[in-house]
C-alpha cells in the first residue's frame, strides 16, 4: 500500500501538486504520455529545479502552443475528459474535482455550476494541472492519500470581478468543513484548482500520519517569495510497521473532543455517554481531575472522525454544564479488525478480533451480547464472557485463551 501526505504548510496549488510529484519521483514523460489523450490543444510540459527560500524544488510549467483560448462550460470539460483514453478511476476522480469547482464558483457568483465558464484558472492550464494530479498520483501506486491543514494566505487578490479578500469566495467554499489557516506573507496561498484537487483526494487531515517516507518532493508556487518558501511539500510511502511481532496496522486521523466538568450531576454522566456515541463518537472515557481552587473534577472526553467531529461537540454543550469544548487533532493507530461469531450453551455472541502480526490475535467478546445473555439467564456476565472466549479458542483450536480486551483505540 502506498501512502502520499501533502504537508500544505505554503498553500497548495495545481502547478505545485504537480511539481511535488515529479520532484517525488514522478517521469515527466510518463506523465506526459498518459495526457496526450486529453484533447486540450498543443502544449509541453517542461520541469525545472528552483529555490524558494532555501528550499530546492521542481517547478512544472505548461507552455501553450496553440491552446483553448475562450471559456469552457462544465459540460465541455467532462466532455473532454470523457472522451480521453485515460483510465477510468482518473477520468472519474478527475471529473470531480471539476464539478467540486463548477459548484464553489456557482455558490460564489450565484450561478448555476452548469453555467459556470473556467476563466480564471485558464482552461489549458486547470485541465493539465488537475487531470495530471490525478494521474500522477495514479501512476504512482497512490492508494491513500492524507494532508496537513491548509494555509490559504491572507491580503487581497485582483480577479475578474474586482479585487477580493484572500481566501477568494470560491477557495473558502471549499475551504469548509476542512483545517485551514493563515500564515506568512500577506498574498493568496491557496489556489481554488489547489483546493479543490485536495479535497478530492484526501480522505483525512492532521499531522504526518506514522508511515515510512520512501519518497519526499518540493513542488514549486510561481511567486518566490522574499524569506518565505513557496513550495507544497509531499512524503510518499508505506504505512509503518514494526520490525517485531506486533504490526500497528493503519494509521488514522481523528479528533479529540474534551472539557472539564466539576458542577454536573454524576448521574448525568450515563445518558451524556450514550448520546455521544449516537453522534457517532469511537469511544468516551471519564478521568478524574483536580481542578483550580483544588476542587475535584471530571476530564470528559469523546473520539471521533473528522466528519463526525461538530456532532460531538454540540452533544457535549447541549448535554452538560460546559461553557466550551477542545477540539484537538490526533493520529491512532488501529489494528486491522473483524468480527466473529461463537456459540455459548446460552446463546450466541460476536467476538471482536484484531490481528496483531502474522499469527497473532487479540479477541474480545461483545460486552453488549453478554450482558443480554447473563440478563436473560440470571447468570454472571463474567461467566458468559469467559465461557464465549472458551468456544472462540475452540473453534480456532487452540488450547489456551487467547488474549483479549473490552475496547478498542
Amino acid at each position: 500500500m502506498s501512502h502520499l501526505h501533502f504537508d500544505c504548510f505554503s498553500g497548495i496549488s495545481g502547478d505545485m501538486v504537480l511539481g511535488a510529484l515529479v520532484d517525488a519521483g514522478l517521469s515527466l514523460k510518463e506523465l506526459a504520455r498518459g495526457l496526450a489523450s486529453v484533447r486540450a490543444g498543443e502544449y509541453v510540459l517542461r520541469s525545472k529545479r528552483v529555490s524558494r527560500s532555501g528550499l530546492h524544488a521542481t517547478k512544472v510549467e505548461v507552455v501553450i502552443r496553440n491552446g483553448v483560448r475562450s471559456p469552457l462550460s462544465l459540460r465541455a470539460i467532462q466532455q473532454t475528459i470523457r472522451s480521453s483514453r485515460l483510465p477510468a478511476p482518473v477520468k472519474s476522480r478527475s471529473q470531480e474535482v471539476f464539478d467540486r469547482l463548477a459548484q464553489a464558483e456557482g455558490i460564489a457568483h450565484r450561478l448555476a455550476p452548469a453555467r459556470v465558464q473556467f476563466h480564471e484558472v485558464g482552461v489549458v492550464d486547470s485541465l493539465v494541472d488537475v487531470v495530471g494530479s490525478v494521474l500522477g498520483c495514479h501512476l504512482l501506486g497512490i492508494d491513500r492519500v492524507t494532508a496537513s491543514p491548509v494555509n490559504l494566505g491572507s491580503g487581497t487578490i485582483h480577479s475578474a470581478h474586482g479585487l477580493l479578500p484572500v481566501p477568494g469566495p470560491a477557495v473558502a467554499t471549499m475551504a469548509r468543513s476542512l483545517p485551514v489557516f493563515s500564515a506568512g506573507p500577506a498574498r493568496e496561498l491557496t489556489t481554488p484548482t489547489g483546493i479543490a484537487i485536495l479535497s478530492t483526494l484526501a480522505e483525512a487531515y492532521g499531522p504526518l500520519p506514522l508511515m515510512r517516507p520512501k519518497a519526499i518532493g518540493y513542488g514549486a508556487g510561481t511567486a518566490d517569495l522574499d524569506g518565505w518558501p513557496n513550495v507544497l511539500r509531499v512524503f510518499v510511502g508505506e504505512p509503518f510497521r514494526t520490525a517485531g511481532p506486533l504490526a500497528p496496522g493503519e494509521t488514522d486521523a481523528v479528533v479529540q473532543v474534551e472539557t472539564n466538568l466539576d458542577d454536573l450531576n454524576p448521574q448525568v454522566y450515563d445518558t451524556v455517554m450514550d448520546r455521544l456515541f449516537a453522534a457517532g463518537a469511537l469511544d468516551v472515557t471519564l478521568t478524574p481531575v483536580i481542578m483550580k481552587h483544588g476542587r475535584p473534577g471530571v476530564l470528559l472526553a469523546a473520539l471521533a472522525p473528522r466528519q463526525k467531529a461538530e456532532a460531538v461537540a454540540g452533544v457535549m454543550v447541549r448535554e452538560t454544564t460546559t461553557l466550551g469544548v477542545r477540539l484537538h487533532d490526533v493520529s491512532r493507530l488501529v489494528l486491522p479488525r473483524h468480527v466473529e461469531t461463537v456459540r455459548t450453551r446460552s446463546g450466541v455472541v460476536r467476538v471482536k478480533v484484531a490481528r496483531t502480526g502474522e499469527k497473532g490475535i487479540k479477541a474480545a467478546p461483545e460486552y453488549r451480547d453478554c450482558k443480554r445473555i447473563a440478563e436473560q439467564t440470571g447468570r454472571p456476565v463474567r461467566e458468559i464472557m469467559e465461557e464465549a472466549m472458551l468456544a472462540f479458542a475452540k473453534a480456532r483450536g487452540r488450547t489456551r485463551h487467547s488474549s483479549f480486551v473490552t475496547r478498542h483505540p
